[in-house]
């Protein structure tokens, strides 16, 4: 009982580092990540794949409400696992600096400068009394110097930079997927049907093209841009991943079953 105490003790207290160096609130806002559905990255020799298990929890619900790749500047693009509310603020966070360094130097901010600026706003909130760790994990990926990019921030406010990457729900299974299917020199294409094959493996196999989020950022161009969901539909059926009507349905319940019992908070 007493070795519980003094971990609870530990708990509440988010600036205070447990005997054994552990800041539990940190490794609790890493679990808030795991709970939201997956985002993955895949880094190509001509530019950078973001894509994002994006189902509604609901037929009811707006696929286009569902925010989970969003546009930091024209040459960068975010993807978020976690808690949608955090998601937004650190989104709204990256869009200042990126304009900030537009305004001061009349260039477009690195890739790599604007995920530690983004680390370094997540850092403070793991030593300031009286605030949480942000609950949500990012992907940020873009150009840079005619280079393709892609990094990782993680609630601790540590960046990581791959080649590519899942995180969220089943980030492990995930990854190791990546780890086996991936390889150097992918073209931007194959990078798309790479990260779709990669969700589809936390989806029984199956997609639905409104419940997935497609982005690139190509080095031609340097341009974010979503895919259309008959481009992404396209592809899903070429790769045969395309889900049935009655799957869909199912996926529906199963997530609205999922989203009483965590109220809801998450994607």
């Amino acid at each position: 009982m007493q070795g519980q105490s003094q971990q609870q003790a530990y708990d509440r207290g988010i600036t205070i580092f447990s005997p054994d160096g552990r800041l539990y609130q940190v490794e609790y806002a890493r679990e808030a990540v795991k709970r939201g559905t997956a985002s993955v990255g895949v880094r190509a020799e001509d530019g950078v794949v973001l894509a994002a298990d994006k189902r509604a929890r609901s037929p009811l619900m707006e696929p286009e409400s569902i925010e989970k790749l969003h546009k930091a500047d024209d040459h960068v693009g975010v993807a978020s696992a976690g808690h949608v509310a955090d998601a937004r603020q650190l989104i709204d966070f990256a869009r200042r600096q990126a304009q900030i360094n537009r305004l001061r130097y009349g260039e477009a901010i690195g890739i790599e400068t604007l995920t530690k600026n983004i680390t370094d706003h997540i850092q403070q909130y793991t030593q300031i009394g009286g605030a949480r760790p942000f609950g949500v994990a990012l992907i940020v990926g873009g150009i840079e110097n005619g280079e393709p990019r892609l990094f990782e921030t993680d609630p601790s406010g540590t960046p990581y930079e791959w080649q590519a990457l899942s995180i969220g729900s089943d980030r492990s299974d995930l990854r190791d997927y990546l780890e086996e299917e991936y390889e150097e020199g992918l073209s931007t294409d194959e990078a798309v049907a790479l990260a779709l094959d990669t969700l589809a493996q936390s989806n029984d196999g199956e997609l639905s093209p409104e419940g997935v989020g497609v982005a690139t950022i190509t080095v031609d161009d340097e341009e974010y841009e979503e895919r259309p969901t008959d481009e992404i539909e396209s592809i899903l059926a070429d790769r045969d991943l395309l889900a049935s009507d009655e799957d869909e349905a199912d996926d529906a319940d199963a997530d609205g079953e999922t989203d009483d019992a965590n109220a809801g908070d998450e994607e």
